[in-house]
C-alpha cells in the first residue's frame, strides 16, 4: 500500500488530523479497535509519531486507551451525551448573552449572513453541519473569551461522534433553524436573558433529539 502524502508540519499533527477526520467521517466507528500498525503502514510512518497522534486525540476525548488493549475511538454513552449537553449550553448561552449586550451592528450583521448561508443549507446536511459549526464558533469569537472558546472546541468535537442521532432526525433542521431565528432576534434586540434562554432551549432540543 501507498504512504499517504502528508504536510509539512509536525508529523505527529498531520496524523492526528488525518485520524480525527476519519472519525468524524465514521470510516472509524465508535467503539472500534485502531489497527496501529495497519494504519502506521498505511501512512508510511513509524508507530511513534502515530502514538503521539493518539495521545492527541484521547485527550480530546475522540479515543479512548485501554491497558494492554490499544487505542479504541470512543463510545458516547447517553450519560455522556448529557453532560456535553450540558456544558455547552452552559457556555455557549452565556457567550450569547455577552454577544447581545457588546455586538456592534456590523458584527450582529456577520451573524445574520451566516444565518442566511445556513438557510441555504438546510437541503445539504453536510454543508449545513459546516455552516451550523461556523456561526456557534464566530458567536464564540465575537464574546472574545478565549478560554470558553478552547473549551467549547473541545467539546464539539466529542459531540460529533454522536452527530448522527441529532441533525439527521426528521425535521430536526427545521426546528434548528427556527431556534437560531429566535437566538438572533433576541441579539439583535439586544435582549440578553431572553437570548440566554433562546440559547439554552436550542440545546435542550438539540440534546432531545441526539438522545
Amino acid at each position: 500500500m501507498s504512504a499517504l502524502t502528508l504536510t509539512p508540519r509536525a508529523l505527529y499533527v498531520e496524523v492526528a488530523e488525518q485520524l480525527r477526520q476519519r472519525i468524524f467521517r465514521r470510516e472509524l466507528e465508535p467503539g472500534s479497535w485502531i489497527d496501529e500498525l495497519k494504519i502506521a503502514e498505511e501512512f508510511g510512518i513509524s508507530r511513534t509519531p502515530l502514538r503521539e497522534a493518539l495521545k492527541v486525540l484521547a485527550a480530546e476525548g475522540l479515543v479512548t486507551m485501554k491497558v494492554r488493549r490499544g487505542a479504541y475511538v470512543t463510545e458516547m454513552s447517553e450519560k455522556d451525551l448529557r453532560d456535553v449537553y450540558h456544558l455547552l449550553s452552559l457556555l455557549e448561552s452565556d457567550a450569547a448573552g455577552v454577544v447581545a449586550t457588546t455586538a456592534t451592528p456590523a458584527q450582529l450583521q456577520e451573524l445574520q449572513d451566516l444565518h442566511a448561508e445556513l438557510e441555504a443549507a438546510a437541503g445539504e446536511r453536510e454543508r449545513f453541519f459546516a455552516v451550523n459549526e461556523r456561526f456557534h464558533m464566530l458567536l464564540l469569537e465575537l464574546a472574545d473569551n478565549r478560554w470558553r472558546s478552547q473549551m467549547v472546541a473541545d467539546l464539539r468535537k466529542v459531540m460529533k461522534l454522536n452527530r448522527h442521532n441529532s441533525l439527521l432526525k426528521q425535521g430536526r433542521i427545521e426546528d434548528s433553524l427556527n431556534e437560531h431565528r429566535a437566538i438572533l432576534a433576541a441579539m439583535v434586540a439586544r435582549d440578553a436573558q431572553k437570548t440566554i434562554q433562546a440559547m439554552q432551549a436550542h440545546f435542550a432540543q438539540g440534546l432531545e433529539a441526539a438522545a
